[in-house]
């Protein structure tokens, strides 16, 4: 029987680096109580339900049939080149800049034409990733780049 080796091996990928994190989270960080969180205790916890998550995903495609598909490059290469972006140029381009950038590099190879809809899309989720991270949650990650260091002023 031919089994569905994307979904096995996918949620076996997400099964293995959840239990690294939650292990590694655990073992090196103070866990605490639920009323006295440790900085640990909300790694260790997504990594766990990382680990259920990707069971759930590779149990059942031990069984199913699968269908063989062709990965799709240019695709792929987008999406590993917005992520590779968004990692260097987050310090260097700040967090607007790097996640607009990693946002139409990733929809380049999208079949839809025109370009309305790739900035619209570039819009909302720049705006949300500021509200969340910068607004929300305050986080100490630059959202603009300094002009310094672009060698600007």
């Amino acid at each position: 029987m031919q089994r569905d080796h994307h979904d096995l091996w996918g949620g076996l990928t997400l099964a293995a680096a959840g239990l690294g994190v939650a292990v590694w989270s655990g073992v090196h960080y103070d866990f605490g109580a639920l009323r006295a969180m440790g900085p640990g205790f909300f790694p260790t916890i997504l990594g766990a339900l990382l680990a259920v998550l990707g069971l759930l995903v590779a149990i059942p495609a031990w069984t199913r049939a699968g269908v063989p598909s062709p990965i799709h490059w240019p695709e792929a290469l987008a999406v590993l080149g917005a992520i590779v972006l968004f990692g260097f140029g987050m310090h260097r381009l700040g967090l607007v800049l790097t996640t607009a950038l990693a946002v139409l590099l990733a929809s380049w190879p999208a079949e839809r034409p025109g370009w309305v809809w790739r900035l619209a899309l570039c819009a909302a989720v720049t705006a949300l990733v500021w509200l969340v991270f910068g607004v929300g949650l305050k986080m100490s990650i630059p959202l603009w780049p300094q002009l310094s260091r672009l060698g600007i002023g």
